[in-house]
């Protein structure tokens, strides 16, 4: 019975990474796909993706996927002096998803206030830690506030993009099929 137990948790670890690093993958792919230019950096649908993994899959998806998928992005796309920032703004943005989300146990409703909530709550984190960034790198605070209105309409298409996606894939039950961790 042992050995039965112990082979289900290594299946269900093995899922659970091999869909992160998947997620990963596709954060790191929709960031670099399409780049919009904006004030200090460019809009994009990454952040979609970070909202269905941290959804879907959990804060540690949504940290580790957030963050090294879209600072994978910055670093191939000739951004570097952003990938530091991004990692942590990122990471953050997956956690509070994630967490807000979901209910004590565990559960979500892509159609609920809590969710709502988490994706707001996520890009407005996004938004001001890039302000925060922008101005540090740029040396202006002025700098980092020219790039809010562009990273709010990003975000508010990004909450868009991940409502159509999330709607289609809980109609189709993959749901079920997905491990939490």
């Amino acid at each position: 019975m042992e050995q039965t137990v112990k082979a289900k948790e290594r299946k269900s670890t093995a899922l659970f990474i091999c869909m992160t690093a998947l997620a990963t993958a596709i954060i790191c792919v929709a960031t670099m796909v399409i780049q919009i230019p904006i004030p200090l950096g460019y809009a994009h649908l990454g952040d979609s993706c970070i909202l269905l993994a941290s959804v879907f899959f959990g804060w540690k998806t949504g940290i580790f996927a957030g963050g090294v998928g879209s600072a994978m992005a910055d670093f191939l796309t000739g951004y570097s002096q952003w990938v530091l920032p991004t990692l942590i703004i990122k990471s953050v943005q997956g956690f509070l998803i994630a967490k807000i989300c979901r209910n004590r146990e565990g559960e979500f409703k892509i159609l609920s206030v809590r969710t709502a909530l988490a994706a707001a709550a996520g890009i407005l984190e996004m938004a001001l830690g890039y302000v925060a960034g922008g101005a540090v790198l740029a040396g202006s605070m002025a700098a980092g506030i020219a790039s809010a209105p562009g990273l709010l309409l990003k975000g508010v298409l990004n909450i868009a993009v991940f409502y159509v996606v999330a709607l289609a894939l809980e109609k189709s039950g993959v749901k079920k099929f997905i491990p939490v961790k």
